[in-house]
């Protein structure tokens, strides 16, 4: 059996997320306490509760101790199964994050699997967009072997959530590396500015033209397609995702949400500026793709490295957890200012 003390590292549900995914891919009994133990509210929140639930209908799994605020669980799976499930988070909580237990495991599933997710939030805080997931994170993990689509139904924001995706993943037969080892030159940048029944104060327009605005002041023109959603009625938000791609085959993002009393204009400055820290930075992963990453490098067949620009706590957190499941090794070195993470 595996046992997971999740006051470890950054004790946060990153440990979660991935033992849990890692426990079902390898078919093993799972005992993890201590859950979420740094966080300001310790124990299953809905979102982590429902991620358990949906991870243990995807790989048949028995589990024992999950009900909200709970700190300890049991996870015992018997074989990632094929076909569709359905979560509901009931909440804001975030689907990315849901998304993110899952999709290592319907990598490893036997046919295609279809994960339809609903009543959660695809844009809130602590989380990556879905707009991210979509355009970053996917297209990375397709030259690593995992074909995925997401189709957004519905946005969900902060309080309401009543978000709506549909993931769709082709089986594979095994992950590859990948290697990105240079960053090149900026070949192009584009990005997503959505905003949902806020059309009448061109808030997706104003996200988009102020990204854009700070992008051109550091030499960087952007293509950026702008979205007036109405599939929510009940929930107003907005969004920005950009991503740049670079001659040497890097894929960085930089996203921001809308929120009470934050301005379009800023949303559009908070993505842009994020994004530019990656690019001056000379990255060829952003500081969150470095951390979501180590899960399919740490199974994917022979050598993969990245640059990243800062060991963050979830990146540090990742390589801990998967060296102790799996049994494997990364190597992290740092060039110049920036930190060099292989795995052999």
């Amino acid at each position: 059996m595996l046992e997971i003390d999740g006051s470890q590292k950054s004790g946060s549900g990153t440990i979660l997320r991935l033992s849990i995914a890692l426990a079902g891919i390898l078919e093993e009994p799972l005992y993890i306490y201590n859950i979420r133990h740094r966080r300001r509210q310790p124990g299953l929140r809905p979102q982590h509760l429902e991620s358990v639930n949906t991870a243990a209908k995807l790989c048949n799994a028995e589990i024992e101790g999950a009900k909200l605020g709970s700190r300890e669980l049991w996870f015992k799976p018997s074989g990632i199964i094929s076909g569709e499930v359905r979560a509901e988070i009931g909440t804001a909580g975030s689907i990315s994050m849901l998304l993110l237990t899952v999709l290592p495991l319907c990598a490893y599933a036997k046919g295609d699997i279809k994960v339809h997710v609903v009543n959660g939030g695809t844009d809130v805080r602590y989380a990556p967009t879905i707009n991210y997931m979509k355009y970053v994170l996917l297209p990375i993990l397709d030259r690593m072997g995992l074909k995925a689509s997401l189709a957004v139904k519905k946005y969900g924001y902060y309080p309401k959530g009543m978000g709506e995706v549909l993931l769709t993943i082709g089986s594979i037969s095994r992950l590859t590396s990948i290697r990105l080892k240079e960053f090149g030159g900026v070949e192009e940048i584009g990005g997503v500015s959505v905003c949902t029944f806020l059309e009448d104060r061109r808030v997706a327009e104003r996200q988009a033209e102020a990204a854009k605005s700070v992008l051109r002041n550091n030499g960087y023109a952007a293509k950026i397609r702008v979205i007036n959603d109405r599939s929510n009625p009940l929930q107003k938000g907005s969004s920005l995702v950009l991503w740049a791609k670079t001659s040497k085959g890097a894929l960085l993002g930089g996203d921001a949400i809308g929120e009470l009393r934050k301005s379009s204009e800023v949303v559009g400055r908070d993505a842009a500026e994020s994004l530019l820290r990656e690019i001056d930075a000379g990255a060829t992963g952003d500081i969150h793709l470095a951390d979501m990453l180590v899960p399919y490098v740490a199974l994917a067949d022979g050598t993969s490295s990245y640059l990243t620009r800062e060991m963050t706590d979830h990146l540090d957190t990742n390589i801990w957890l998967v060296e102790k499941i799996l049994g494997v090794k990364f190597q992290v070195s740092k060039v110049r200012n920036l930190y060099r993470i292989e795995k052999s």
